[in-house]
């Protein structure tokens, strides 16, 4: 695979070439019988996570930089590392259960606090998606690479929603109401950060805390070097390697940070309507 000059560097081919190998192992599984399990915390786990972390794990460790993953037993002792692997093995796995093709493999190069490299890899399509710090962010589909740029929304009620197919709550689209959005398309996994910056959808949000920094570290650097922005639903952005991985304020990504601004700030006014008891969709919520 040659690379754009803009980010053919040692550590975006490594990270793409292990997404890819991962990538092709976690296929072979989806192609035949599988078991799914719950874990402790009662997420599911099928072997392809398994698998695809082991592959990840061994391709990326030669490089020397610590690895966070959903699949490893966390260790403080990243905290005092200035740069670290964020790793999904297999993100969407209940769409990977379910036979959608909705489930990606994410790598992301941490450094700072910041995402500076996001590798996010399509088994089912055999595409994948690589962004840089200040190069940008390319798609290699077909043996062509091809620059990825967020189109532009000029408001809210054009908007087009982007929306988790298994885990979108109550409250997510009581607020999606309060915000006069009308489109909302239904996707699993990393899939939903892809469809923006390919200017198939032109928003996301979710109010859990659930989600953890694995699920979205590949996902910002592809978001903002596109051109978009990725901030919790508060409008403060986003920092990783912290010692809590979980986004305890949400996650907001769209176009600009005119619309960020817009949101965070409905987003305020919603939950004070909800604590007054002054909206009808507050007996609907769970905040």
């Amino acid at each position: 695979m040659n690379f754009p000059t803009e980010i053919d560097t040692s550590l975006s081919r490594i990270a793409t070439d292990a997404a890819i190998q991962a990538g092709k192992a976690v296929m072979e599984i989806y192609n035949r019988d599988f078991v799914a399990e719950q874990k402790s915390d009662g997420s599911v786990i099928t072997e392809a996570d398994v698998k695809s972390n082991e592959i990840l794990v061994k391709m990326l460790s030669p490089t020397g930089i610590t690895i966070l993953s959903e699949e490893i037993e966390d260790s403080e002792e990243r905290l005092n590392e200035d740069r670290v692997w964020i790793i999904d093995p297999l993100d969407g796995t209940r769409d990977f259960i379910g036979k959608t093709g909705d489930f990606t493999v994410m790598i992301s190069l941490i450094e700072n606090g910041k995402s500076v490299l996001g590798v996010i890899y399509v088994p089912v399509h055999n595409d994948v998606y690589v962004a840089t710090k200040g190069k940008g962010t390319w798609r290699y589909s077909n043996e062509q690479w091809t620059r990825l740029y967020i189109t532009r929304t000029k408001s809210l009620p054009e908007s087009i929603a982007v929306a988790s197919r298994n885990h979108l709550s109550d409250a997510e689209k009581a607020f999606l109401r309060y915000l006069n959005i009308t489109q909302i398309e239904r996707r699993g996994s990393s899939l939903k950060a892809i469809d923006i910056c390919e200017g198939k959808a032109d928003m996301y949000i979710t109010l859990t805390n659930k989600i953890k920094h694995w699920d979205t570290a590949a996902s910002y650097c592809l978001i903002t070097e596109a051109g978009g922005v990725m901030t919790d639903m508060n409008g403060n952005d986003v920092i990783y390697n912290t010692k809590d991985v979980c986004h305890t304020h949400g996650v907001l990504i769209t176009t600009t940070s005119e619309m960020i601004r817009t949101i965070a700030t409905k987003y305020r006014e919603w939950n004070a309507q909800i604590s007054d008891g002054s909206t009808s969709d507050s007996s609907s919520t769970n905040l």
